[in-house]
């Protein structure tokens, strides 16, 4: 009997199996019109797993679940490789990077994204629990990195195989390139592994997301009554060029992207991009290139500009929760990447910190879909920036630099979202 894999592709967590089967010689098939949400309910499958789970292996002995589970056992049908390393050390660090890639890596990605789905109830402080612990694990991730290739050795294990799957669901999904590289090690191991050809054949083309997806909350417009030229309910979507995956939700065909409103306001002549570059690339004398760069650029008539203060200043006692609170707003400001540029710091050396904000904005008011979609927005205080006014220039000039002391105070932190 054959070895059957029953899940459908793609699925990140029967590419593990897959994968490892093509470093072991191992023939691995994967049973043929599998549909998710049908052929796991099935009272056969759920003879193999009670759980309806996928995937699951079927073998000459009997069923297997899990896919850590099944991609050992794949593993081991070839004692030839070298997926476990060389040495007994080298196997406790294989199993020891299969679990963090699983409780650190995978459980916190999903708690992020599967909300965002409508998987799961959304609560804004379990999403930024999720980002900091997924920040956290990233960041010692990212170091372990910094002076090697592989997670354990000189070549590539079963640790490696699990982790750049669990990492592929994140960099398809919700992981964009604003978030990830602040952890280069990570980005260069997960591309690096994405595109070897053992991967690759299994995985195909992945590109890393492009936003993060919207809240679950977002009211969406009403949708027009059915026609006979309107597509069917029932009609798969026909996206092919990201990879999916089944943990995710099956999405209806893709509607025609709706214009952003700020895309129809006359020309401006401040480039945002433009000032972008200056703001990133000088770095000296900041303020007489890079500030005063930006004094000539702005234009009134086609952006504006705007303090934020948070409301609840007397609730930051703990600094790194502070900051965190800060990182998770501007990540969920992606949407509005290609519109706006803020400062966001964290002011004080001891509690309770003071958050406030610089921000940059297309159009003369801060526009009506950030508001709406970003839930934090709500959570400062925002007022509109008197360019006219020496004092308030200063100050928004003094927040672009990181000027410090900032008001008689010290810096505890400083981000930028550009």
């Amino acid at each position: 009997m054959a070895l059957i894999l029953h899940a459908g592709n793609p699925n990140k967590n029967a590419w593990k199996a897959l994968i490892a089967a093509e470093y072991c010689g191992v023939k691995v098939e994967l049973v043929k019109d599998f549909q998710m949400g049908v052929s796991n309910k099935t009272p056969e499958f759920l003879e193999m797993n009670p759980m309806g789970k996928v995937p699951v292996l079927e073998t000459p002995d009997g069923p297997i679940f899990e896919s850590n589970a099944i991609a050992r056992y794949v593993t081991r049908l070839n004692l030839e490789n070298s997926l476990f390393g060389s040495s007994l050390i080298d196997y406790g660090h294989v199993e020891q990077w299969i679990d963090f890639a699983s409780l650190e890596i995978d459980a916190n990605i999903g708690r992020w994204l599967y909300p965002r789905y409508g998987f799961a109830v959304y609560l804004p402080p379990a999403e930024e629990a999720a980002i900091a612990a997924l920040k956290r694990a990233l960041g010692a991730l990212n170091s372990h990195l910094a002076s090697t290739t592989y997670l354990v050795g000189h070549s590539i294990t079963l640790a490696d195989i699990v982790l750049t799957c669990n990492l592929a669901l994140g960099f398809g999904r919700i992981l964009t390139k604003s978030f990830t590289s602040e952890f280069p090690h990570v980005e260069r191991y997960f591309w690096t592994l994405v595109n070897q050809p053992n991967f690759s054949k299994i995985i195909g083309k992945l590109e890393q997301a492009e936003s993060i997806p919207p809240l679950p909350s977002v009211k969406k417009p009403a949708q027009p009554k059915e026609t006979a030229k309107s597509k069917p309910k029932d009609e798969p979507n026909k996206e092919a060029e990201k990879p999916k995956v089944e943990e995710a939700p099956e999405e209806e065909a893709p509607k025609p992207k709706a214009k952003n409103p700020l895309d129809a306001l006359p020309p401006s002549k401040m480039i945002l991009d433009e000032w972008k570059r200056l703001y990133s690339n000088t770095k000296t004398n900041f303020r007489e290139v890079a500030v005063k760069g930006f004094w000539d650029m702005y234009d009134p008539e086609g952006y504006s500009l705007w303090f934020c203060n948070y409301k609840y200043n007397e609730e930051n006692t703990v600094s790194f929760v502070t900051m965190n609170k800060v990182g998770g707003f501007l990540q969920r400001m992606d949407l509005a990447r290609k519109y706006a540029f803020g400062k966001m710091l964290v002011i004080g050396n001891q509690p309770p910190y003071k958050v406030q904000g610089l921000w940059l904005f297309r159009g003369k008011e801060i526009p009506q879909f950030v508001m709406d979609e970003c839930y934090d927005m709500e959570l400062y205080e925002w007022t509109k920036v008197d360019i006219n006014d020496e004092a308030q220039k200063e100050r928004a000039s003094q927040m672009i630099e990181d000027h410090e002391p900032f008001e008689g105070e010290d810096l505890l932190d400083a981000k930028c979202f550009k």
